[in-house]
């Protein structure tokens, strides 16, 4: 079993995948969203793994927090929830922000992830609240930190979040609105991480 991986990011790759390599050896991982952004290309990261086996393929999905990845192992218990749409959710809200939304029993906030429905959310609400309330949490557990590298072509930090979106599973003209209607606070994004949290909250209403 893979559970954590130290290492240098060799490559980053659309939607949401990295290869690290360390000790000569390049693995492929998958991330969700919040976690992807904070890599750096050829720098150093830890990773938290998770090693998923199925019957056409061997997958290692990855977290920058222990805890998001213990949230993760919740929800691929769920009947019906899979890797991809445990990936999805943690895209779109922190591991906090979920556990917040099951304790408050928030279905709304559940339905606006892509490819989950009022009777997905509802039967999530009734088996997420246990398995998650001895995880503990809090608001500021995954905030993203500033990027200290800056990203001067505004035009490639748009493409870059209109092509998350989509792997997500929200429309293209959705996403665009999403990104026109965050960027028209005036706030100033100097990286994809800014520009894609602040899109994110857009779309979830939030």
């Amino acid at each position: 079993m893979i559970g954590l991986i130290t290492g240098q990011v060799q490559y980053l790759m659309a939607p949401t995948a990295c290869i690290m390599t360390t000790s000569g050896v390049g693995y492929d991982i998958e991330l969700p969203l919040p976690s992807f952004c904070q890599l750096q290309l050829n720098e150093q990261a830890s990773i938290w793994t998770h090693f998923h086996v199925r019957e056409d393929a061997q997958l290692l999905y990855g977290f920058i927090d222990r805890k998001e990845r213990d949230v993760f192992r919740q929800l691929i218990k769920i009947n019906g929830v899979g890797a991809k749409m445990a990936l999805a959710m943690l895209s779109a809200m922190s591991a906090a922000e979920l556990k917040m939304h099951v304790e408050q029993e928030s279905e709304t906030a559940l339905t606006r992830i892509p490819g989950i429905g009022k009777k997905t959310a509802q039967r999530l609400l009734i088996e997420l609240k246990d398995k998650l309330k001895n995880i503990n949490v809090d608001s500021g557990a995954f905030e993203l930190t500033p990027q200290e590298t800056t990203i001067s072509h505004e035009g490639s930090i748009i493409a870059e979040v209109e092509g998350a979106l989509i792997s997500l599973g929200y429309k293209e003209k959705e996403a665009q609105l999403a990104i026109k209607a965050a960027k028209s606070k005036g706030d100033t994004f100097a990286d994809t991480q800014g520009l894609l949290k602040a899109t994110l909250q857009q779309l979830s209403g939030f």
